[in-house]
């Protein structure tokens, strides 16, 4: 067998190492943010609840550039809030990071909707009952909320862990297309292309691209069935 070496050139290698280094940590550091917020979309009745919906969902509506430009406002390296984090060794301009940020923020939409589906699925009922023997809402919620709506959580965090390996207009732009630091698979077909001779590194990412993101749909359909069908038998 083949050195699997030889498919890929150095380049190559780096930017899908870093694509699902990107999107791990972007899905994963975003999670806890999108259960809540999904939370208190589907339970909550509160001041401003259809602006937070519509704030939660401007990514998916709004130019990526757009989306990128703004983060490069806030947490660029001589925005307010950028240099302040700076002092504390913070920095997402021009950082793998920033492509972090970037990805969570455009997969964020689908990850929240996606939970906040599966909570609005969970009868009520079984959460008023847990409240009249007397637990306190944070254990109803983790007691029989979370349990309950797991499936969705698993579909919402793999949606954005896809989302975030094909995230593009965005992260080029807070963050530019460094080699080795920010140059995702995205960025690496987009700077292929504009090389004479390089369009089959171009075609070997793409082709790497659509396996994982269907390795990442697949995954989650599986996932959800087997916790359902789990909670099923209990």
């Amino acid at each position: 067998m083949a050195d699997a070496s030889a498919w890929f050139g150095a380049e190559e290698w780096q930017a899908i190492a870093l694509s699902l280094k990107v999107a791990f940590w972007a899905s994963l550091l975003s999670l806890p943010f999108g259960v809540f917020i999904a939370y208190a979309l589907a339970r909550w009745r509160f001041p401003g609840r259809q602006l937070l919906n519509g704030l939660v969902h401007l990514p998916l509506i709004l130019p990526p550039v757009v989306t990128g430009y703004l983060l490069l406002l806030t947490f660029g390296a001589r925005a307010p809030l950028g240099a302040f984090l700076k002092d504390f060794g913070i920095v997402f301009s021009f950082r793998w990071t920033g492509a972090a940020l970037a990805a969570a923020i455009m997969g964020f939409p689908l990850m929240v909707r996606a939970i906040r589906l599966s909570i609005e699925a969970v009868d009520r009922k079984l959460e008023e009952a847990g409240s009249s023997l007397g637990a306190s809402p944070l254990r109803v919620f983790f007691e029989v909320t979370l349990p309950l709506s797991w499936p969705g959580i698993l579909a919402g965090a793999v949606l954005a862990f896809a989302k975030a390996l094909g995230e593009f207009g965005a992260t080029i732009t807070f963050v530019s297309n460094i080699p080795g630091e920010t140059r995702t698979l995205p960025s690496a077909i987009y700077a292929f292309l504009q090389v004479p001779g390089q369009e089959g590194a171009a075609l070997r990412l793409v082709a790497v691209s659509v396996t994982l993101a269907m390795a990442a749909l697949l995954a989650s359909e599986l996932l959800a069935r087997r916790v359902a069908r789990k909670g099923a038998a209990r």
